[in-house]
């Protein structure tokens, strides 16, 4: 529970923030398991499944869960999946979705223009895609050791 001022700028009202965070094992599985119970748990938080919101949030976390898993592989190590539904006060709120690995080298570009690949490429497109879905994602320093690449969406 969080607090937040009225619109007076008076008393405070308590403010609830959601939270579902799960390590998964870093391979295909664990990286498709996180999109099953992403999924899952927007639809308890009431984004049933198949809206608008939920499609956007299985595409994103389902390439971040994929990049952790085959890039940010690191033997013996698992990525972690966090979900956090802000509330908003002048609008609805925001979802923030963060995954989080132990690889310190090969990090991702950070937001900005990103180099489409070519038409025959079999990969490259998934920060493409995150960046068109998300209102705005970036790569954070993870501690002790790693890095968060978190992504948002307004709702």
């Amino acid at each position: 529970m969080h607090s937040q001022l009225t619109p007076d700028g008076g008393a405070r009202t308590p403010v609830t923030v959601r939270t579902f965070t799960q390590r998964f094992s870093s391979t295909r599985r664990g990286a498709r398991l996180a999109r099953y119970l992403a999924l899952q748990q927007l639809d308890v938080w009431g984004f049933p499944y198949g809206g608008e919101v939920s499609d956007a949030a299985a595409l994103i976390v389902g390439e971040l869960a994929a990049n952790a898993a085959t890039h940010g592989h690191v033997s013996g190590r698992d990525f972690e999946l966090r979900l956090r539904k802000l509330p908003g006060s002048a609008r609805p709120g925001m979802l923030v979705i963060e995954v989080a690995d132990t690889r310190t080298e090969r990090r991702p570009p950070g937001p900005g223009p990103l180099v489409v690949p070519p038409a025959d490429a079999e990969t490259g497109r998934g920060l493409v895609v995150v960046a068109a879905l998300a209102t705005c994602w970036e790569v954070r320093d993870r501690a002790p050791i790693g890095k968060i690449v978190r992504a948002e969406l307004h709702l």
